[in-house]
């Protein structure tokens, strides 16, 4: 076995009205919020698929299709925590992760140590593995547009 492995995942929602903004498990106050089957925390869907990915376990449309009532609403740590524990059944742990998310609003600057630590807990790692960053893309395409926010991220597994 690879001793440690290397994904990328990545996102976007489109920003409505009458949603809530929650990004990182952070419901953040807004104008809009992030449209979706489940919450759309459009930061979380982009570690998902960077943890699935580095495990070789697909995406997150494989293991939660929109088409699924079950994930209708779904609060998207949980979603995070279910891909966590297929990680620790294919005897995979989190080393780290690193994760931007562009958009000119809201603002996160000042709820980043809480998202951090909000996935930190679900993965079952210290905070001090966890970076998450914030960034605009100065007015440009469709985030700059403030028509919806988009969701990198980046992480290392490696085995038991």
């Amino acid at each position: 076995m690879i001793p440690f492995r290397i994904g990328h995942g990545f996102d976007v929602h489109v920003l409505v009205t009458g949603r809530d903004c929650i990004i990182g498990g952070v419901n953040i106050p807004h104008s809009h919020g992030l449209d979706g089957h489940s919450d759309a925390d459009v930061l979380l869907h982009a570690i998902c698929d960077a943890l699935l990915g580095a495990a070789a376990l697909g995406d997150i449309g494989k293991h939660f299709p929109p088409t699924d009532i079950r994930f209708k609403g779904i609060d998207s740590r949980e979603l995070l925590r279910h891909v966590v524990e297929l990680l620790n059944e294919k005897d995979y742990q989190v080393g780290n992760i690193d994760a931007t998310v562009m958009c000119e609003a809201p603002r996160l600057n000042k709820y980043t140590t809480q998202m951090c630590a909000n996935i930190a807990a679900d993965c079952k790692i210290e905070s001090k593995q966890v970076n998450v960053k914030a960034t605009t893309t100065e007015k440009l395409g469709f985030t700059g547009r403030s028509e919806g926010i988009a969701a990198e991220a980046v992480c290392i597994i490696y085995s038991k």
